[in-house]
């Protein structure tokens, strides 16, 4: 593995125009991005929020469950894992992107902080702790095959063709074939690898125990690249979109806002002071919110300083 030195322009959140905030509940937690909306979970209450990028308005669909591990799309649901408690157990919501109709089935996440996504026609999420990588029918919600990844895997990400799952207890990303349902390979991550986004040929984990960002090449063909954002801890969110990569942290280190060159896999920007945990990059925005202070913050990427914004394509 290939580990790089950072280039880094590094400012505080001040410094940042945001062109709208959106206050959603007690805490603003992940973010999906469909071809016309974006979606942001919430809690008090619990809920997904649906936001108009040409209105700035935001609908609220109320849910039975903490929004706690990922959320997810297909054409036209919305996929929302809800953590159980000790009177009830796990659940899956799914709702539909237009009318808002919900359904819950009886299936749920590992826990908290782990992923859900969709690919080959299913919904896959992670159910057990002990590794059991679960194949959902997007119709009836019932498990129709189960893979077995190493333990400590929770958060998956379909990409060219396979499942990536990051393993959190270990440093690996592990590769599933959906065709034959059968694991193919395990690629070295940075420490403890948690969330990860996929875009230019690679998947990209952003590694909780190293502080750092990895990106694996899909195909095969190149070794393996960490990047070093020292952003160590829990939490945290990784986007990729428009030839960027975008994360987050409020851990140990408070950087709400880290941009890097998906090209030359180096660090541009960093933003320093409170807010982050999730993100996503849509509508010519990043969507940023601040878990604790329950907000979603919209910025434009034209706002951003020229040294990290001079390749996009809008």
């Amino acid at each position: 593995m290939i580990t790089l030195t950072a280039l880094t322009l590094l400012a505080s959140m001040t410094d940042l125009k945001v062109a709208a905030t959106f206050s959603l509940g007690k805490t603003a937690d992940w973010v999906a991005i469909t071809p016309e909306k974006v979606w942001v979970g919430s809690t008090g209450p619990y809920a997904v929020n649906e936001i108009d990028p040409q209105t700035n308005q935001f609908t609220r669909v109320a849910l039975p469950g903490e929004p706690c591990a990922g959320l997810a799309v297909d054409t036209t649901s919305l996929w929302v894992p809800l953590c159980g408690t000790k009177a009830t157990a796990p659940k899956l919501a799914k709702v539909d992107l237009k009318t808002h109709a919900l359904q819950v089935f009886n299936v749920g996440p590992a826990g908290p902080e782990g992923g859900i996504t969709t690919g080959a026609g299913s919904v896959w999420l992670v159910t057990d702790k002990k590794g059991f990588l679960a194949r959902i029918d997007p119709t009836t919600g019932s498990i129709t095959q189960t893979v077995l990844v190493p333990p400590g895997s929770f958060n998956p990400r379909f990409a060219d063709g396979h499942v990536w799952v990051t393993r959190v207890n270990g440093a690996e990303l592990t590769s599933v074939d959906p065709s034959s349902g059968k694991v193919v390979s395990h690629r070295p991550t940075g420490k403890h690898p948690r969330f990860l986004t996929s875009g230019a040929g690679a998947v990209w984990t952003l590694n909780q125990g190293s502080g750092t960002i990895s990106r694996i090449d899909t195909a095969g063909k190149q070794p393996a690249v960490t990047v070093p954002v020292n952003m160590p801890g829990p939490g945290g969110d990784i986007a990729y979109g428009e030839g960027r990569i975008w994360s987050t942290s409020m851990a140990t280190r408070k950087v709400p806002l880290s941009i890097v060159d998906a090209t030359q896999s180096t660090v541009l920007c960093q933003w320093e002071g409170p807010g982050g945990d999730s993100l996503g990059v849509g509508f010519g925005s990043v969507w940023l919110t601040d878990y604790h202070g329950g907000t979603l913050s919209r910025i434009a990427l034209s706002d951003l300083p020229k040294e990290c914004s001079t390749s996009y394509t809008n």
